[in-house]
């Protein structure tokens, strides 16, 4: 699409695999930029309208007769193995050994408009032997052919909204199934009594009513749908985030509070959250006697602390230990330290956490009550050891106090099932490391539809998600904070948009139940799946047909 001064244009769809229809096609979708009356400003005598960009990348991956899971393609992928990479020393791994898969970080600069994708996206043509060998192009992303009770898939997709902010939807198209040729056990498993009275085109297929799919909000980007993470069915979470503002942070302020909105998204709707800073001053960095700050009291409305966390502006020396005991005062219930103003809302049964994120050494102190300047791990440990306080740190950046902030952490060895409390982290990888400690923390990925997604008891079937969709004008809606399923609607009060400039994962798992027989000998199905999105400004989420 050519770019237009002007609003008319207000919605755009953009595919993530349309394989069955063509490269053009795909052309006209994976990252194609529109023009949307989002942000609008004069230039000249020009009325010109903000742009939305959306474009999406993947991973898929396989699981059948190999007894190992293998790659089947991915978009990045520069050497064709099926592995998705931007360059050789920056590829996906799949770790059958214990696995926890490692993603790679990928941004829209690193995504091509659709116009530029290659002829051969869904190919594999340098797949390895040991992964079965090379893939030649499908005719759509997810094909299933030939493949067994017990056999799986999984795709995962990152979303990036590059320019603004909008609503986004999950779309699907070219579902195809096919009988394929009739084999006698066919026969027998739709006839038992005679078998021979079944002829070639009775069998329309049987695969997509026998295979299983359910989807969720990859809140760690690793085709994984984490089940339960520390926190246990029906335990109440109270988190505060520690967050560095001082000058140094200059220049790495906006990616920690990408982070931190991230960690944010990953708890659960029940699960209270706040945020303290520091520096030398108050929260816009001006100075003053506040060396900390409590920025957003305990709450469940995560909205509001997000809101806090993009406020925050940096400036001022590093007052770690104020901030320390600031968030510990926030999360107990006592008043331990009457100069503090605690919200009250920190709750007596609910598990206590804390992370904090610094760059550099503490410098500064002067808003302390028991304790001498500068020193944040005796306040960290009074938290632990006076309060059951887990502490998770990230020491962020070159100039970080990565020794200090590992004796702050928790220690491991008191929590079996956290193998983890001291992080490291740059720019390129801090909103990841935010998302790694939201799911070590929180309790099970939210899923979008599937086996208890609040509309359905049991697994859904490929058939029936398939239907759902093409009842929902080919789409369902998603959520921008990822803690919402289908059944809420695309116009509820719980849907957010998309945040522009971050990544947001969508996992997709098919699987064939082992005790499935005959009947889906010879089938095939595929389909390709999509994300259509519209602006947020002057929108409700209700969207209109995916076809506009």
């Amino acid at each position: 699409m050519s770019d237009k001064n002007g609003i008319e244009i207000s919605r755009r769809k953009a595919l993530a695999g349309i394989g069955g229809i063509g490269v053009a096609s795909a052309g006209a979708g994976i990252g194609t930029s529109a023009y949307f009356s989002d942000t609008e400003s004069f230039d000249g005598n020009t009325l010109t309208a903000g742009e939305l960009d959306l474009k999406v990348d993947w991973q898929q991956s396989y699981y059948g007769a190999s007894e190992t899971i293998v790659p089947i393609n991915a978009y990045p992928d520069h050497d064709g193995d099926g592995l998705q990479s931007i360059d050789d020393d920056t590829e996906y791994v799949l770790d059958n050994a214990d696995g926890e898969n490692e993603p790679i970080e990928i941004t829209c600069n690193d995504l091509e408009s659709g116009a530029d994708l290659p002829e051969d996206v869904f190919a594999s043509p340098n797949r390895t032997p040991d992964n079965g060998g090379p893939i030649d192009q499908q005719d759509s992303l997810v094909a299933l052919d030939d493949v067994k009770p017990g056999d799986w898939g999984e795709v995962t997709f990152s979303l990036h909204l590059c320019d603004n902010p909008g609503y986004v939807w999950l779309t699907a198209d070219n579902f195809s199934q096919s009988g394929g040729a009739l084999t006698e056990p066919e026969q027998v498993s739709m006839n038992e009594t005679d078998p021979s009275s079944v002829v070639e085109g009775d069998d329309t297929g049987d695969l997509a009513d026998n295979t299983y799919v359910e989807l969720w909000y990859d809140d760690d980007c690793d085709n994984i749908r984490d089940t339960g993470g520390e926190q246990n069915e029906g335990e109440e979470l109270d988190v505060v985030i520690v967050m560095d503002r001082s000058g140094s942070m200059s220049g790495s302020l906006d990616e920690a509070q990408q982070g931190a909105n991230a960690l944010i998204s990953a708890l659960s709707p029940d699960d209270q959250v706040g945020l303290v800073s520091f520096s030398t001053g108050g929260s816009d960095g001006s100075g003053g006697s506040n060396d900390s700050t409590l920025d957003a009291g305990l709450t469940t409305d995560h909205g509001s602390v997000q809101t806090a966390v993009n406020g925050l502006t940096s400036g001022g020396r590093t007052n770690m230990e104020a901030a320390v005991e600031r968030a510990h005062e926030e999360l107990t219930v006592a008043d331990t330290f009457a100069e503090y103003g605690e919200s009250g809302a920190a709750r007596s049964g609910a598990r206590k956490i804390m992370v904090v994120l610094g760059d550099g050494s503490p410098n500064e102190g002067t808003d302390v009550t028991d304790s001498d300047n500068n020193s944040p791990v005796q306040e960290a440990n009074n938290a632990k050891n006076d309060d059951n306080i887990q502490i998770f740190t990230i020491a962020y950046g070159t100039g970080s106090p990565g020794g200090i902030l590992g004796d702050m952490a928790s220690d491991p060895a008191d929590y079996p099932n956290i193998d983890q409390f001291a992080f490291d982290a740059d720019v390129s990888d801090v909103v990841s490391t935010f998302q790694e400690i939201g799911g070590v923390i929180g309790g099970s990925e939210t899923l979008i539809l599937g086996e208890g997604d609040g509309v359905h008891n049991s697994p859904v079937p490929l058939s029936e998600a398939m239907a759902i969709m093409e009842r929902n004008d080919g789409m369902i809606p998603l959520d921008g904070t990822g803690d919402m399923g289908y059944g809420e609607g695309a116009t509820s009060e719980e849907r957010d948009c998309f945040p522009a400039n971050s990544q947001k994962c969508i996992g997709m798992k098919w699987w064939v139940p082992t005790d499935v027989g005959n009947e889906i000998q010879g089938d095939s199905v595929s389909f390709d799946l999509g994300f259509y999105t519209e602006q947020c400004r002057h929108n409700d989420g209700g969207g209109q047909s995916a076809s506009s």
